[in-house]
């Protein structure tokens, strides 16, 4: 393979964090986490493939909101930014009927899968993130261990919803200690007890009497 060939096959990590509209910082994240595929010259210098910046590129998220709720819109100042990760296209529609009854601001995302999700959070994380663990392709665990370490999460309040066991959730490494896991069928009131709480620390609440 030529020379030429080989540098249109890759790319730096700053080209790579242009093309998916990123930090440089998370490129670097999604390559330690193996989301994207790289190797380093001799000098050190990390090379991106191509292939896999495309790859996530062309993972389109699947949105259940209406259009003005788009995932690619900034959230209206003012609202409590809420982003659902879940692969039952009911259990979204279901989600968004619920939170569009709750008594705070909100501008919600539904998306339905975790590769979609990583690529929107990569961009800045919402609020309030509730998402599933059991999705096909990335699951949860694995979405959770990367935003573990992302700092645009830094501010996200995050928290599982699952039809799995305190055992089965243990039993495939478990989530990080500061994720709230609660059971299938998903228990709205709880979630709004959180949502509320969220609102409040971002002041679009008052606090109670």
């Amino acid at each position: 393979m030529s020379t030429t060939a080989v540098e249109k096959s890759f790319c730096t990590t700053r080209e790579a964090a242009t093309q998916l509209g990123v930090s440089v910082g998370t490129v670097q994240l999604w390559v330690e986490s193996g989301l994207l595929q790289a190797w380093k010259t001799t000098g050190g210098h990390r090379r991106v493939l191509r292939a896999s910046v495309e790859s996530l590129l062309h993972k389109k998220p699947v949105q259940a909101a209406p259009p003005e709720h788009s995932p690619e819109k900034p959230a209206p100042p003012q609202t409590l930014r809420i982003l659902v990760v879940e692969d039952d296209s009911n259990l979204l529609l279901l989600y968004q009927a619920h939170i569009a009854r709750w008594p705070m601001p909100t501008e919600i995302s539904l998306l339905d899968n975790a590769m979609a999700a990583l690529m929107q959070m990569g961009r800045g994380g919402p609020d309030l993130l509730i998402s599933d663990l059991h999705m096909a392709g990335m699951d949860g665990f694995a979405m959770l261990n990367v935003l573990n370490k992302a700092p645009e999460m830094a501010n996200t309040t995050v928290v599982v919803v699952t039809g799995l066991d305190a055992s089965e959730v243990s039993a495939s490494g478990g989530v990080p200690v500061n994720v709230e896991v609660l059971p299938k069928p998903i228990p709205f009131a709880r979630l709004l007890a959180i949502a509320q709480g969220v609102s409040q620390r971002l002041g679009l609440m008052p606090l109670p009497a």
